[in-house]
């Protein structure tokens, strides 16, 4: 098949390129194990900050302030997002989407495992907080640039009936990372011989198995082939010289739109994979005082459903569209974050599991279709650009600081119905982005189809 062949309903990619069942199981898979290896390694820090930073870096600014300025170094890895966005748009819109998925994999591998060798304040005094919020800004980096190339190498190889199950692959990536992360830190805090023993050591084994899954991820990684649409892009010598100034030229109020819908799914799940929850419920001088195993054992069985929900989503996405399946989720999630706090502050850890469990089916709604959602939004030739700052600017405007904002309401009101009502209007938030962005499922993603995108400055947003 030559490799200008436009897709067609049958077809495997808008060029052609991949035929066999096999090489499309191997996108799936590589795009689940890089992503699944990537956001296990970011949430292993949110994990940590929310259970042992405060007290190792932050404590001489005493108990309170502590576990704040812990939160924070979550949040500012976020502000360096967009860079890692910048940065992997433009090399991944000039030069390949594959190539960009080898270097955020690297560098956040290195970052994550640095993180476990760090010396605490006790040993090096302020260089440690410098060291650390240091590393946090490298991870933050890498995760500006690693989504937006896993989902476009899913969504630009999936035949064009099935894009939000493809683009769901890089999605569950992030609750198999959460689930990985905290299985494996539940499991060393049961383990471990006393408190004492995983403040000094424990906490640091999930960060140095970083190294041996950053080895497998690379290697698979390096066996699946660049996106047929960037290669049809390279074949026609239509990239971009500067995708994101052309991206900001025309298409401003799409990006902001798209950041958006992430922003209200964001700042819920930060509620969980930021660490909030975790330092909330296992906090002996708070109202709760859970275990922390067992507490972990709750997010790492939440992460499952949510893992479920959003390949549904994904799924049902392709069958009924992208918005409705989003508007499904959207009303989903009101009832999970009304139902959170009252479940949690309970203290059960029963109550607790089922609360995660009710919040992640509104999570996975608003987070399965996204892929495809976004892929669909942008022309071709500045879609890496589009894609992944959309992604980093909702990921400031939700989760970047929703664990600090939290912890900052519940100090300031004594009760945690000031942070229901901040969430809700997150989730608000996200349900008028939705709305206002056209569904545009199943379009062609080739170059063919540039200049009806490039023509208008509000391409792909809603006339209703």
């Amino acid at each position: 098949m030559s490799i200008s062949q436009p897709q067609n309903d049958v077809g495997f990619t808008p060029t052609g390129t991949i035929a066999t069942r096999t090489d499309r199981r191997r996108v799936v898979f590589a795009t689940v194990v890089g992503t699944t290896v990537e956001w296990y390694d970011f949430f292993i820090y949110a994990s940590a900050a929310g259970l042992v930073f405060g007290q190792l870096f932050f404590a001489p600014a005493g108990e309170e302030f502590a576990q704040i300025l812990s939160f924070i170094t979550v949040g500012i890895s976020f502000l360096f997002r967009p860079l890692g966005a910048f940065l992997a748009g433009h090399l991944g819109d000039k030069y390949g989407r594959r190539l960009v998925l080898m270097l955020t994999l690297i560098l956040m591998g290195v970052a994550t495992t640095l993180v476990g060798l760090l010396p605490t304040f006790a040993a090096i005094g302020i260089a440690a907080p410098i060291l650390l919020i240091f590393l946090r800004i490298l991870q933050g980096i890498s995760a500006g640039g690693e989504w937006g190339g896993a989902v476009l190498m899913a969504v630009e190889h999936a035949p064009r009936t099935k894009r939000g199950l493809f683009g769901a692959s890089p999605q569950i990536g992030v609750p198999l990372g959460l689930l990985l992360a905290s299985g494996v830190m539940a499991l060393i805090a049961a383990l471990s011989p006393s408190q004492e023993w995983f403040l000094e050591w424990g906490w640091r084994i999930p960060f140095l198995l970083s190294v041996v899954l950053i080895l497998v991820g690379y290697y698979i990684r390096r066996r699946v082939e660049e996106s047929p649409v960037f290669l049809e892009l390279a074949e026609r010598k239509e990239q971009t010289r500067m995708p994101i100034v052309q991206l900001f030229r025309k298409h401003t109020l799409l990006v902001l739109l798209a950041a958006l819908v992430f922003a209200g799914n964001n700042a819920v799940g930060y509620m969980t994979t930021g660490g909030y929850i975790q330092r909330y419920a296992t906090d002996p001088a708070g109202p709760i005082g859970l275990a922390t195993a067992d507490v972990l054992w709750a997010v790492t069985l939440s992460a499952v459903s949510w893992l479920v929900f959003t390949w549904l989503a994904g799924w049902l996405s392709d069958r009924i569209g992208r918005r409705t399946t989003y508007l499904i989720g959207w009303g989903a999630l009101l009832i999970g974050v009304f139902s959170l706090f009252p479940l949690v502050n309970t203290g059960s850890v029963g109550l607790l599991t089922v609360g995660l469990v009710i919040l992640t089916v509104g999570l996975g709604f608003t987070y399965g279709p996204q892929a495809a959602l976004y892929t669909e939004l942008f022309p071709a030739s500045i879609r890496f650009s589009g894609v992944s700052i959309s992604y980093a600017i909702g990921a400031i405007l939700g989760g970047a600081f929703a664990p600090t904002i939290a912890q900052a309401l519940v100090q300031a009101t004594g009760g945690t119905m000031a942070v229901t009502w901040y969430l809700a209007g997150m989730v608000v938030l996200g349900l008028l982005g939705s709305l206002l962005l056209r569904d545009r499922s199943g379009i062609p993603l080739g170059p063919d189809h540039e200049a009806e995108q490039a023509q208008s400055p509000i391409y792909g947003m809603s006339k209703a």
